[in-house]
C-alpha cells in the first residue's frame, strides 16, 4: 500500500511539473487541480460501486476495479464468503441438534425467562397437547392447567420431578407423565417430560402380584392351620378325621397348583423362544385336552359321572406343531379348562381349529354364559386378574391360567385374542404362525 501511494504521488507531481515548465505556474496548478479532481471522481465512482455491492452481498463483486479498491473488494469478498460458510455450518449444526431433540423419546420444551414456550419437539407436543404454531410464546402454566404443575413452576428451585396427567388419545387409557424443569442460559428453562404410564402400571402389577400371591397362599395356610389345631385339640371320630384330612389335602393341592403355575410363568418369561426342530402331533394333544375337559366338567355334575356341560370338540386337523409340547399343551389346556370352569352347568363349550388366509392356525374356544364386560377384556391375561373373585374361589382357579396361555403362545410367535359380549358368551382364540404348522404328510418319519 505505501508503494502504491508513493507511485500515485509521483504521478501527480509529474503531471503538475510538466505544464509548469512549459506554460508557467498557473497552467501547472490548473492541470494538477484537474488531475486531482478527476482522480477523486474516479475513486468516488469506485466507492459507490463497492457500496452498491455491499448492500447486495449475494451478487458478484465488481471485477473492473483495480488498485486499492480492487484489493478491498477482494478482501471483503473473502470475508463475506467465510461468513456465509460459517452461517451455513451453524445452521446445519442447529438443525442437527433439533433433529436429535425431535428423535428423543422424551419430551423437550424450551421456555424463555418468563416461562413462555419457545420450541418443543413432537414428543412434548404429544405429551402435553401443545401446538408450536398456535402456542408459540404462550405461558406454559396457562396451557397445562394442573395444580401440581403450577405449584411446581412457582417454586424457586426444581430439583425433583413431579407427576401429572398427560394427554391421551383414548378415554379408557390414563397417561401419567414425569416432568422436571432444568435451568439454562440467561434465566431460561428446559422442560423435560417422560411417559411413566407403563412404569406405574408395572409397579401396580407388582404390588397386586405380591398381594395376590400372599392372599392365595395365606387362605389355604389358615385353613390348614385351623384343621391341624382341630386334630390336635379335639377327640374326633374316624369319619370326622377322614373328612378333615380330605379338606386339608384339597388346600395343600391348591397351594401346590399355585406354586406350579408360578414356576411355569417364571420359566416362560426367562427362557428364549423355542426353535422349529421339535415337533409333535396335534390330534394326540387335543385328545388329552378333551379328556381333561370332560373330567373337569364331570366334577361339576351332581354324581361326578357325566359332564355338566355340553362339550363339542370339532375334528382336529392332521397337523404337526413345531414347538415345545408341554408349553403348547399348557396354553391350550388352560384355555379349555378355564372355559369349562367358568361356564355355568348346562352351558356349552365349543372347541375347534381353523386356518386363516395368511396361514395362521387358530384354536377357538367359544362358551355360552353371561359374557364379560368390555372394561375387563384388556386385563384378563394379567396375573391374578379376575372378573368375579368369589366365582374364582368357588371353581378353584388360581387366576394364572390366561397369563400362562398368553406367555406360552407369545413365546412361539403367536397371540391370544379375547372377544366377549355381555349376555352372549365369550370366545378365546390362540393363534400359531404358519412357520409352526406342518401337514403330517410332509413331515419325514
Amino acid at each position: 500500500m505505501p508503494v502504491r501511494f508513493l507511485t500515485l504521488l509521483a504521478a501527480a507531481l509529474l503531471v503538475a511539473l510538466v505544464p509548469h515548465l512549459l506554460w508557467g505556474p498557473l497552467a501547472g496548478a490548473v492541470v494538477a487541480l484537474g488531475w486531482t479532481l478527476g482522480w477523486a471522481a474516479l475513486q468516488l465512482q469506485r466507492a459507490k460501486r463497492l457500496e452498491r455491492w455491499l448492500k447486495q452481498p449475494e451478487g458478484a463483486a465488481p471485477d473492473t476495479m483495480g488498485g486499492l479498491w480492487g484489493d478491498l473488494a477482494d478482501r471483503l469478498r473473502r470475508l463475506l464468503t467465510q461468513r456465509d460458510r460459517q452461517v451455513k455450518e451453524h445452521a446445519e449444526r442447529l438443525q442437527y441438534f433439533l433433529r436429535a431433540l425431535q428423535a428423543s423419546p422424551n419430551g423437550v420444551t424450551l421456555l424463555d425467562a418468563q416461562g413462555r414456550i419457545e420450541w418443543c419437539n413432537a414428543t412434548a407436543s404429544a405429551h402435553l397437547g401443545l401446538d408450536l404454531q398456535r402456542d408459540h410464546l404462550q405461558h406454559v402454566v396457562h396451557l397445562l392447567r394442573d395444580p401440581v404443575f403450577s405449584r411446581y413452576v412457582a417454586q424457586d428451585t426444581h430439583e425433583g420431578e413431579v407427576l401429572i396427567d398427560g394427554r391421551s388419545q383414548s378415554l379408557s387409557r390414563r397417561v401419567r407423565l414425569s416432568v422436571q424443569l432444568h435451568p439454562y442460559g440467561d434465566g431460561q428453562h428446559l422442560l423435560l417430560s417422560r411417559d411413566v404410564t407403563a412404569v406405574q402400571q408395572a409397579e401396580a402389577m407388582r404390588r397386586d402380584f405380591v398381594a395376590n400371591v400372599s392372599h392365595e397362599i395365606r387362605t389355604p395356610l389358615t385353613v390348614l392351620a385351623g384343621f391341624v389345631e382341630t386334630l390336635q385339640t379335639l377327640d374326633l371320630q374316624e369319619d370326622q378325621r377322614k373328612h378333615i384330612l380330605e379338606m386339608m389335602a384339597t388346600q395343600a393341592g391348591r397351594m401346590q397348583t399355585l406354586v406350579e403355575d408360578l414356576l411355569t410363568l417364571s420359566q416362560l418369561e426367562g427362557s428364549p423362544p423355542p426353535g422349529l426342530q421339535e415337533r409333535f402331533d396335534l390330534p394326540g394333544l387335543m385328545r388329552q385336552i378333551e379328556q381333561d375337559a370332560r373330567s373337569l366338567s364331570a366334577l361339576s355334575s351332581p354324581h361326578h359321572q357325566t359332564p355338566a356341560h355340553t362339550l363339542v370338540f370339532a375334528p382336529v386337523p392332521d397337523w404337526q406343531i413345531a414347538g415345545v409340547r408341554p408349553e403348547i399343551y399348557s396354553a391350550m389346556s388352560n384355555l379349555v379348562s378355564n372355559a369349562v370352569r367358568y361356564t355355568p352347568p348346562g352351558g356349552e363349550v365349543r372347541v375347534g381349529w381353523s386356518r386363516a388366509a395368511d396361514g395362521t392356525a387358530w384354536l377357538e374356544v367359544s362358551v355360552t354364559g353371561p359374557g364379560i364386560a368390555a372394561e375387563h377384556l384388556p386385563r384378563l391375561a394379567e396375573r391374578f386378574y379376575r372378573v368375579d373373585r368369589s366365582r374364582s374361589r368357588e371353581t378353584g382357579g388360581t387366576g394364572l391360567g390366561l397369563a400362562i396361555a398368553k406367555h406360552a403362545i407369545v413365546r412361539h410367535g403367536g397371540e391370544l385374542r379375547i372377544r366377549s359380549q355381555v349376555g352372549k358368551g365369550s370366545s378365546f382364540m390362540l393363534g400359531l404362525p404358519p412357520s409352526r404348522i406342518h401337514e403330517s404328510a410332509t413331515v419325514p418319519a
